[in-house]
């Protein structure tokens, strides 16, 4: 075989594999198109269609089952940590705050403490420093102290509630709220933050509690607790509710 025949040959296979690569993608283009329609006419669970929300969940399920004490998120010295903190959303912070603020615990029903700011200080401080994500699309290092849940769940003899599955958060306006799962609201990272950069929290982050998980994505991380409730069930959960991961872990 000649070289004008080898160019040819090639030539022709060249062509035949452009051909089946074409055709290939034209089959996907259609496939995906009339997906999309079928995913789009799927009716709705908690803001996502329904293939979708079992997606998600499936998705808690399995990531759920590697958090464990020893999965912590990385730590950074304070050095690292941004002098101007940004702030992810202000929903549950418009209204006025109460100059009588105290953190509203609910044991069970007719069974509620109330703990003032100036309580949760006198119990041992931690501080953290780590890289915050957003599910907006950025992250910060920044630096963070207040009080480990778990001391605070001891302190109060909340032995009994976090034998339950889910805690669940609010701010006082009840406009922002969160579902959790225990084994995250107790991981040794996770705080009731009143202090960031060893300052008072200012009002637009939460002042005068909030939580700091990071071991969450941010929309877990709630600013300005009101209260603090516990359950066998996934609580509301705000972003979830907006077709979000109930989970959203790191």
């Amino acid at each position: 075989m000649d070289n004008q025949q080898e160019i040819s040959v090639s030539s022709k296979k060249f062509r035949k594999k452009s051909i089946i690569a074409f055709l290939v993608l034209i089959v996907v283009f259609v496939a995906a198109v009339f997906a999309w329609k079928w995913l789009r006419h799927q009716p709705e669970v908690a803001g996502a269609q329904k293939p979708l929300r079992k997606g998600l969940a499936l998705d808690e399920k399995v990531f759920s089952k590697t958090l464990s004490k020893n999965h912590l998120a990385k730590t950074y010295p304070v050095s690292a940590a941004a002098k101007n903190v940004r702030v992810n959303g202000l929903i549950g912070l418009k209204s006025e705050l109460d100059s009588s603020w105290k953190l509203k615990v609910i044991r069970s029903p007719g069974d509620t403490l109330f703990v003032s700011l100036d309580d949760i200080k006198s119990l041992p401080k931690t501080e953290i420093t780590f890289d915050f994500k957003c599910i907006e699309g950025w992250s910060q290092i920044s630096h963070w102290g207040g009080v480990k849940f778990s001391d605070f769940a001891k302190e109060y003899n909340l032995g009994l509630q976090t034998q339950m599955n889910y805690v669940g958060l609010s701010t006082p306006d009840k406009k922002y709220y969160v579902g959790i799962d225990m084994a995250s609201m107790m991981h040794p990272q996770t705080l009731l933050c009143y202090e960031v950069n060893n300052k008072p929290l200012p009002l637009n982050n939460g002042y005068p509690l909030r939580l700091i998980i990071p071991v969450k994505y941010g929309i877990k991380n709630l600013k300005r607790i009101g209260t603090i409730y516990f359950s066998n069930t996934p609580p509301p959960d705000y972003w979830y509710e907006r077709g979000y991961d109930y989970y959203s872990g790191l």
